[in-house]
């Protein structure tokens, strides 16, 4: 029978051949990490055991007759004839008493003539025992149990430095199974981060204090975002440190001067990597290496500074943090001299930690940067700022369905249009992401064009159906277009399958328009239809998203009357002759929504009917002649007198020759002209000629084209809308 026959951990499930010995365990040290420790197999008598407990226990020995057990300390040496368990020594199966075979090789580092017990911890062969199974040592970091001190005491010494550790210090690692296991909870930990702070504290908080006793995280400033291609030189930042707090550093061994916070006792915050240093040698080697490595040695400084001190020998690495593309940072790992100093193994947890690291930080610079695209993309689809329309004053509010997305479908607009009208328009393309935002966008366009050709809501309604036809076959949203006129105090409204409005008026009476439903924008073949309804002074129209209404709580028309009824309460509390401020109305109309009714993005729009009385509005009509600018200047003339304007007499006079002279030398219809008193004076031409006047600079020898020249220098604004009947040129001035 062969005496050297050995036992250690089977890496298959394959059965045990009695007779055959067994193979040796591969030299390449990662394969420590690819083995999954398995429990003690009973074998024949006469084999040790490992982890005895240090009282009187005895273990089997040759020829099954007992032999004392806790000879020495673990990793100890004892003869063979003294009781192979204490020492964790394979005998030969069936060998006589006192007989010793070769050593055992060490797991995954070859053959070695060290006595047994003093190579790896790691590295002793599983054995097998006839009696009962056996406890095998916690591992790292588990808590002692209460009445466990004797095995504390026998079991927690270091194998390295035969010290036992400080109560309440985190054991070192022993076994590959333990690594694999913190390397396992550590990734996991990392995953659960979702942005570059959560992911790079899940690092800290996974290795410290169990792997290392302080961390240090630099990463690139600023960090690359997919396949982009940085310029200029690379440059390192500080982003996060960790370590184990005061109160356990009794020695002050712990790199005085480190915190918790980057910006804190660290001089080297920024560190720029030189093209050919040894820093950008190891970076580019990837792989970690201890800091008492040649190239680690000479990078260190160049990283962290010459304030920071290191712990000689390996009790410090240097990890590389490469992402997709390419390295974007390093973590440097380290270990006080009072503990146990890194081992290879070691390495390859580093290797890990960063890998997992660095791919997590690429994916959340990725998401920051759709983020950041999406909040870009709907804040420049939506309107940036509300326009001031004469005789009407608007507020509005946008919530996206939730914070991870942020963009939608849903848009409001506010379009001034000719003769002091506004265009109201709220829509809703169904979804809410990135199509759904691009779609809107388009639409939104198109709606402001169409609604610079003054066009009926009915036909703008028309037009965008058929502009969403073209955008594609699934491409379906709602629409509500009202065009508000502050002089007839008259609302045009048309409908495409949105929600109605609600309409406030003065004295707290809310009511839900009537308007056509119509069907959605994209259905094609639909016939849209217009209805005119009064928009008294000081009534207010509340323009909504489904979103506002419905959820999974609520139906749409549930939704719809507590809108209602929210509306009225909040006119009820500031009296029947006083409107509610618009801003604040629109801020109670929210806080209707529940913790459970976000299911969709909400647009908003509110707008506050003040309209122009009939004393401030004068309105005459020219016949297309001659004399048509010297009575246009009379009758300008007599209005201001009426309106107490006697100041703007002259300007007035000059710019409304100028482009009454203008209307009519192309006009074959009466030319009209109207003059509004709100809170500036405004003067608007119309005419039946389509074609728009252009501001030119004329010549000396020209005998025209100084009119619009004179209308820019004097007035306050001026421009020119083309109607579906001609044009009209208007322009304001100020007074006081």
């Amino acid at each position: 029978m062969d005496s050297t026959r050995v036992t250690e951990h089977p890496t298959s499930h394959e059965r045990r051949q009695p007779n055959a010995a067994r193979p040796t365990a591969p030299a390449d040290p990662r394969g420590a990490l690819l083995r999954t420790p398995e429990p003690p197999v009973q074998g024949p008598p006469g084999l040790p055991t490992q982890g005895r407990p240090a009282a009187a226990p005895v273990s089997p020995g040759a020829g099954g007759m007992p032999v004392p057990d806790g000879q020495g300390p673990i990793g100890t040496p004892v003869p063979a004839d003294a009781g192979a368990a204490a020492t964790g020594t394979p005998a030969a199966s069936g060998s006589p008493a006192g007989s010793q075979g070769p050593p055992a090789p060490s797991g995954g580092h070859g053959p070695t003539d060290a006595p047994a017990g003093s190579g790896p911890e790691h590295s002793q062969p599983a054995a097998t025992e006839s009696g009962p199974h056996r406890p095998r040592p916690a591992p790292e970091a588990v808590p002692s149990q209460p009445g466990a001190e004797s095995i504390a005491l026998q079991g927690s010494k270091d194998r390295r430095t035969g010290q036992i550790p400080a109560p309440g210090a985190p054991m070192p690692m022993r076994r590959d199974g333990d690594r694999l296991r913190f390397v396992g909870a550590a990734t996991r930990r990392i995953a659960r981060g979702i942005d570059l702070d959560e992911i790079v504290m899940g690092l800290c908080r996974a290795t410290v204090p169990t792997f290392s006793d302080a961390i240090l995280v630099y990463l690139r400033d600023p960090l690359p975002v997919g396949d982009e291609r940085p310029t200029g030189p690379v440059v390192l930042r500080l982003r996060r440190t960790d370590r184990i707090p005061e109160d356990r550093d009794t020695e002050g061994f712990l790199l005085p001067g480190l915190q918790s916070e980057p910006d804190v006792g660290i001089t080297a915050e920024l560190c720029t990597v030189r093209p050919g240093g040894a820093l950008n040698e190891v970076l580019r080697g990837v792989r970690p290496v201890f800091a008492d490595a040649p190239a680690a040695r000479a990078a260190l400084p160049e990283l962290i500074g010459d304030n920071l001190s290191v712990p000689s020998g390996q009790r410090a690495i240097l990890a590389p943090l490469r992402g997709r593309r390419r390295v974007i940072g390093a973590a440097l790992f380290l270990r006080r001299p009072d503990r146990p100093a890194f081992e290879t193994d070691d390495l390859l947890v580093a290797a890990q930690l960063a890998t997992h690291s660095a791919l997590g930080i690429d994916k959340a610079v990725l998401y920051g940067r759709e983020a950041y695209i999406a909040d870009e993309l709907q804040r420049t689809m939506l309107p940036e700022t509300l326009p001031r329309p004469t005789g009407v004053r608007l507020a509005s509010r946008y919530l996206p369905a939730a914070e991870t997305a942020r963009v939608g479908g849903d848009w409001y607009d506010a379009i001034p249009l000719p003769g002091s009208r506004v265009a109201l328009v709220v829509g809703d393309v169904m979804g809410h992401s990135m199509t759904s935002a691009a779609i809107m966008g388009q639409l939104r366009t198109t709606a402001q064009t169409l609604a610079g050709l003054d066009l009926p809501p009915q036909e703008v309604l028309h037009h965008l159906d058929e502009q969403a036809q073209r955008l594609g076959t699934d491409r379906m949203a709602t629409c509500l277009y009202a065009v508000y006129d502050p002089v007839a105090h008259r609302i045009t409204i048309a409908n495409a399958g949105h929600p109605p409005p609600v309409l406030l008026h003065l004295g707290g009476r809310a009511e839900v328009l009537r308007v056509p439903p119509g069907a959605p924008i994209g259905v094609g073949g639909v016939d849209f239809e217009a209805v005119e309804l009064d928009a008294p002074a000081g009534a207010t129209l509340l323009l909504y998203t489904d979103g506002l209404v419905e959820s999974r709580l609520r139906d749409v028309w549930t939704g719809i009357e507590q809108l209602r009824e929210r509306i009225a309460a909040t006119a009820a509390l500031t009296g029947p002759d006083h409107p509610p401020p618009l801003e604040a109305l629109c801020d109670e109309v929210l806080d209707m929504l529940g913790p459970g009714d976000r299911d969709d993005d909400i647009a908003l729009l509110a707008a506050r009917f003040d309209g122009i009385a009939p004393s401030d509005v004068a309105l005459w009509h020219l016949d297309p002649e001659d004399t048509a600018p010297g009575r246009a200047r009379r009758l300008a003339r007599k209005a201001l007198s009426r309106w107490g304007l006697e100041e703007l007499t002259d300007s007035l006079e000059l710019l409304v020759s100028e482009v009454v002279t203008n209307a009519v030398r192309y006009a074959s219809r009466p030319v009209t002209l109207r003059l509004l008193r709100t809170d500036v004076l405004r003067c608007e031409v119309a005419d039946d000629v389509p074609q728009l006047p252009r501001l030119r600079q004329a010549r000396a020898t020209d005998e025209g084209g100084r009119g619009l020249y004179l209308v820019n220098k004097l007035a306050r604004r001026w421009g020119a809308t083309r109607l579906s009947t001609g044009k009209v040129v208007w322009f304001e001035l100020n007074h006081d």
